[in-house]
């Protein structure tokens, strides 16, 4: 199977993995904490898809023309709207933790990391200097991972 697909595929699980939590409900803040830890991932987002300009989104998570963009959440997170996805929803399973919530969060997680590691494949063959970005930025946790 292509990185394309591999890539539609996980996007498409996690979409409804996401979806699901949403539905039940299970996904939202409901302390000062978690609400703050989600408001300001949701700003993390909007300066990111900012920063990332008028590029559009694509499914397969495929690069798009423009270069390579490391100015902004960029210079600290190589996916900084991923990251900001990823901590919203684990603030929400945080205060209802129950096994399901958190068996759907880590695979909504692990289909978001396949879908990272494609595009991140996609990026080094379309950027050389994708590479030295990567070994300096962090993928989703600023100055660790």
């Amino acid at each position: 199977m292509s990185r394309k697909h591999i890539s539609v595929l996980a996007f498409l699980g996690a979409v409804v993995c996401a979806v699901w939590l949403v539905f039940q409900k299970a996904i939202w803040g409901t302390g000062p904490v978690t609400i703050a830890i989600q408001v300001a991932v949701g700003l993390l987002m909007v300066w990111a898809r900012l920063t990332f300009g008028h590029r559009s989104f694509h499914a397969a998570a495929n690069p798009t023309a423009g270069g390579l963009v490391t100015r902004g959440p960029y210079r600290y997170l190589r996916h900084p709207i991923y990251s900001a996805v990823l901590y919203f929803l684990w603030a929400g399973i945080a205060v209802h933790p129950e096994l399901r919530y958190i068996l759907v969060a880590l695979v909504f997680s692990f289909l978001l990391g396949v879908r990272m590691f494609a595009e991140e494949q996609y990026l080094r063959a379309e950027y050389p200097e994708y590479a030295k970005y990567a070994r300096h930025t962090a993928r989703v946790l600023p100055f660790l991972f």
